[in-house]
């Protein structure tokens, strides 16, 4: 916007000195009289009206480039919680038992569990073999939308599905001196295949902070999985792989943090969305408060803008316009 600003008094320059060289031009083959009228001076009211619109655009542009100075500090009481949303990416999350997926709808509800946050920080963390931390803590909730978005089955490493790997890179993302304050959401369709999800369980409940697991998928009848490849069901010698909502893992986690499992409904109701969960179960968290001082520049776009703006009106009131003409005649 400085750049723009720059190019208008050399655009005036420039229209200025076309202007005179013009009139001089004129001024060898016209008489003064005709001159006159064929191009008022530059001096009379319609020079005035150029250089009020020019002055106003200098100004607005100017304000646009958001001129910052002085500082002022402010105090206020920081209440929140702390919340890492730990969600599953492995292939068998691609199952449509749910719609579109349970990979998208674990999505589609937290980003309506993050609406509910109300000035909570939060974190994601993708797990396969391994828990990929996506987002650190924030209240950023458009940063942390946009990283749910952009989280596939790519976001962690493939391999056997780990939840103690997910427990502990969402412990890793929380400041132990503030675990009074914690929590942990796993969603997951269960099917921990490497066992060490209790001993990581047991290190939260140590610290204090409950997981709170949510279980996706149908636990009876179960669904078929995509091939990579996109093209029908994924095999294995020769019959579809159908995985079902593994609940026992989820529901012992959450027994061993001190926290609750909650099977997700696949109709989705208002009752069991991810928001709703919230409101209802980790609202029981208790509310860090500190006073927090914050510095801030003054924002003073405003004395440019104004003045800009009355100018560039002052020069529109002064066009010699349809009616001006008509009055003339």
């Amino acid at each position: 916007m400085l750049v723009f600003t720059a190019l208008v008094p050399i655009f005036a320059l420039v229209w200025a000195l076309l202007r005179a060289r013009r009139e001089k031009a004129l001024s060898r083959i016209v008489a003064p009289e005709l001159r006159a009228r064929i191009m008022p001076p530059i001096s009379d009211m319609w020079g005035l009206q150029a250089w009020l619109i020019v002055t106003g655009l200098f100004l607005v542009l100017f304000s646009s480039a958001r001129p910052q100075w002085g500082k002022s500090d402010e105090k206020y009481v920081e209440r929140s919680r702390n919340v890492v949303i730990a969600i599953d990416v492995s292939r068998s999350m691609l199952a449509e038992d749910v719609r579109p997926n349970r990979l998208e709808r674990s999505k589609a509800d937290v980003a309506d569990l993050i609406d509910s946050l109300n000035g909570d920080r939060s974190a994601l963390v993708a797990f396969r073999r391994t828990g990929v931390l996506l987002c650190p803590l924030t209240t950023d909730y458009g940063y942390l939308k946009n990283a749910l978005e952009q989280m596939s089955c790519d976001s962690a490493p493939r391999g056997e599905t780990d939840l103690g790997s997910a427990i502990r890179a969402a412990l890793e993302a929380l400041d132990p001196a503030a675990d009074d304050h914690n929590a942990i959401i796993i969603i997951s369709d269960g099917g921990d295949l490497r066992g060490e999800a209790l001993k990581s369980a047991e290190l939260s409940r140590k610290r204090g902070i409950p997981i709170f697991t949510v279980g996706i998928g149908d636990p009876k009848k179960g669904a078929a999985i995509p091939a990579a490849d996109g093209r029908g069901e994924m095999k294995f010698n020769g019959s579809a792989v159908r995985v079902k909502l593994e609940e026992d893992a989820l529901v012992a986690i959450s027994k061993a943090s001190n926290g609750r499992y909650v099977p997700l409904a696949t109709s989705g109701t208002a009752e069991t969305t991810l928001g709703a969960i919230y409101r209802r179960f980790l609202r029981q968290v208790a509310v860090k408060e500190q006073n927090e001082e914050e510095s801030r520049i003054g924002e003073r776009y405003a004395f440019f803008l104004v003045p800009g703006l009355v100018l560039l009106i002052a020069g529109a009131a002064l066009s010699k316009g349809r009616f001006g003409r008509g009055a003339k005649k």
